[in-house]
Formats: C-alpha cells, structure tokens, sequence
C-alpha cells in the first residue's frame, strides 16, 4: 500500500485535501467518488512521489501550456475520439505531429494513460496547463462514457472565453496606440521645439504671455526630473500590482470598477458571461451544482465576483434558490438573474445558464465597440487641444514679439 495526497471538492463545495493508503492512485479517486466528492489530485506522497513530480514540473508544467496550446491539444483529441480512434492512438498521433513545446506535456499524458491511469489523472499532473475544471469535466466525461463529446465541449468552452478575451483585448489596442501617442507628442513639443525658442525669448526681455511661460516651466521641469518621474510611476504600478494581490483591496478595487459609469457595465457583461458559460458548462457534464460553483467560483477572477458566487453557494447548499444571493450581490446583470432564476424553476439551469452566455458575449462584444468608439475621439480631441494649445501659446509669443519690434 501507498500513501497518496489527495485534492477534492466535497459536496458543500468545500476543498478537501488529506494522506490516503491504497493500491494506486486510481484506487483513491474511485474512493473519495464513492463518498460523493469530485476528486482532483491524487499523487504520491513519499519523497519519491514529491521528487518525481518536483522533476516532472521543471521539465515545463510550472509554466504551463499557453492556453491557445491547451485548446488546440483537446479539441484534436476530441475530434480523433469521436472519429472512433482509441485514446493511446490518438495520443501517439498528437505526439508525433505536436510542436516541440507541447510534446512533452503530451508525452506524459501518454505516459500515464498506458500504465493504467485514466486521462483524467493524466491531465491533474499538469495543474498549470490543465485546471481543475478541466480535470472535472474530464473525469464526468470518462465515468458517463462520453469522453470525446466532452472534452469537444471543453475546447469549445475555451474557444469562446478566449473569443471574449481577445475582443476586449484587440479593442483596447487601438486607443491605447493613440494615447501613448498623444504623450509622446506633448513631451516632444516641450522638450525638443519649445526649448528652441528660449534664447529668443530670453533675447527679447519682454515678459511673456502666462501660458507660453507655464510651457516653458513645465518643459523645464520634464527635461530635469523627467526620468525621476517614470521612474516613480513605474514603483507606483509595482506597488499597486502587490496592493491589489491583497484580498480586501482587491475587493474594494473590484466594487469601485463595478459602479464605474461606462466600464461598470462592461465589467459586469464580462463576469456573467465567464460565470454562466463555466456553470452550464459543467452542469451539462454532469457536474453537480455545488461542486460546480465551487469550481465556478475560482474561474471567476474578480474577488466580487467570488464572494457572490461564495455566497449564492451557501445558499444552495442549504437548499435556497441561487439567484437571491447573485441579484443582491449586484455584480451581475438583472438579465443574468431572470435567466438563471428561469433555469431553476423549469429544472434547466445548464441549458439557460449556456443561454444567457451567449448573450452575455454578444453584449460584451456591443458594449466593447462602444467604449471604443468613444475613446478613440476623445483621446483624439485631447491630443489636438494639447498640441494646437502648445503651437497657439508659441505663436502669441512671437506675435507678442513682433509687436514689440514694430513698435
């Protein structure tokens, strides 16, 4: 008999971890299945066991795959398996054609099948690259006998979260190009052409105009402490970085973009549609609703959107309906609310949950275009006024000049 460490999620959705003797690992998720938990890990726990997985992480799992890799890797084996390939061959399969920084993860997962370990078990040595929600619907999958419909759900679920993420991300390109744009313009004109005429000015003994001596103060102040100043930003971002590491402000910070006029509502579009897509995701795969929201509820990435979902999920457990805890959190949208309460009363919530995040998407995707077409004209009025303020100052200057002379 072994010792084995194992990670699982009860059945009020708590985590548990403990020291297990059995056979095999196999031995123990069959076990912590049959006391009504959703296993997770299941390692050896003898310093052989610790050394092999501490080598097995430095050959690349600490970094993990990136997540383009990861939904590549099982929406390919999804489509082999239900072609009817058997998992060893389409493994074999995947390794030959693999690129080089995905082949040893596969390698392993092949390992790993062929002395007798479900894929389920494979993949949770991989926690960098394959989460546990990952892991849980895998192991739903096998135990249902529908692995490769699920694990085509899976790609399909990562597919659409990385949609959604790059339709934010792609978005924002545009005006932070602009942005960065606009302070380098105003930093040139202060630094490099303002200083020009200086000597003239000086030369000139007459007093200037209040806002062409502002310009001149500030292009001063720039060239001396400029670089004092980046560097103090950049400590001030180092500082908020680990700030925001900390729980309770993470979760004042959250709240505050929560009440934000404009991205308010796109923060909230964005949390109902990862929250809705991951729950009837895994409600659809079996999953039961406790320890589905426990997974959910790591997925979320926002700490207010946690606690609600921490919250809704007591209530749940308890018995109670999902939706009063999530509606008086106030992080989600009242649609999301409707549509999950609908769920509920007609014992649909899987299928209504994937509903509302289909909707949840498209308006993200709406309230993204929108934001967009409001800052790129604003950052553009911004640059102008800065840059005509600055060429408007120096021409008074030198009007002023003129006077002078053809006085």
């Amino acid at each position: 008999m072994t010792a084995f460490r194992y990670t699982a999620i009860g059945t009020g959705g708590e985590r548990l971890a403990g020291v297990m003797e059995a056979a095999t690992a196999e031995e123990v998720i069959a076990r912590l299945q049959r006391q009504g938990t959703m296993p997770v890990r299941a390692e050896p726990a003898d310093k052989a066991g610790r050394w092999s997985a501490l080598m097995q992480l430095s050959l690349g799992s600490t970094r993990g795959l990136r997540k383009q890799d990861v939904a590549d890797l099982i929406r390919e084996l999804a489509t082999m398996l239900t072609a009817g390939q058997d998992l060893d061959r389409a493994l074999r399969y995947m390794q030959e054609t693999a690129p080089a920084r995905v082949r040893p993860t596969i390698t392993g997962l092949r390992d790993a099948v062929r002395d007798g370990s479900p894929l389920s078990t494979a993949m949770a040595r991989y926690p960098a690259s394959f989460p546990a929600m990952h892991v849980g619907l895998v192991r739903a999958g096998e135990a249902g006998g529908n692995l490769g419909p699920t694990l085509g759900r899976i790609a399909d679920l990562l597919d659409r979260q990385r949609a959604l993420a790059s339709t934010v991300t792609s978005a924002l390109i545009y005006p932070t190009v602009l942005l960065v744009a606009m302070i380098g313009a105003v930093t040139l004109l202060l630094t490099e052409v303002l200083p020009q005429f200086v000597p003239m000015f000086e030369q000139s003994g007459v007093a200037l105009p209040a806002s062409t001596q502002f310009l001149i103060d500030a292009g001063n102040f720039v060239q001396a402490d400029g670089l004092m100043m980046l560097a103090g930003f950049v400590v001030v971002l180092l500082l908020a970085r680990t700030a925001l590491r900390q729980d309770p402000v993470r979760l004042v910070v959250d709240r505050v973009l929560l009440r934000l006029p404009i991205v308010g509502g796109l923060t909230k579009e964005i949390l109902a549609a990862r929250f809705s897509r991951v729950l009837g995701t895994l409600l659809l795969n079996g999953v039961a609703l406790i320890p589905a929201l426990a997974i959910v509820r790591d997925a979320m990435g926002s700490r207010a959107g946690r606690l609600a979902v921490e919250r809704a999920s007591l209530t749940a457990r308890g018995g109670g309906s999902l939706t009063p805890e999530l509606e008086a959190a106030g992080v989600f949208p009242l649609r999301t609310i409707h549509l999950l309460r609908l769920g509920e009363e007609t014992a649909q919530l899987g299928a209504m949950a994937l509903r509302a995040a289909d909707i949840h998407e498209e308006r993200t995707r709406l309230a993204t275009a929108r934001l967009t077409s409001l800052l790129v004209p604003a950052i553009t009025i911004v640059m102008g006024v800065a840059v005509g303020g600055i060429v408007a100052s120096l021409m008074t200057a030198m009007l002023s000049l003129n006077d002078l002379a053809g006085g």
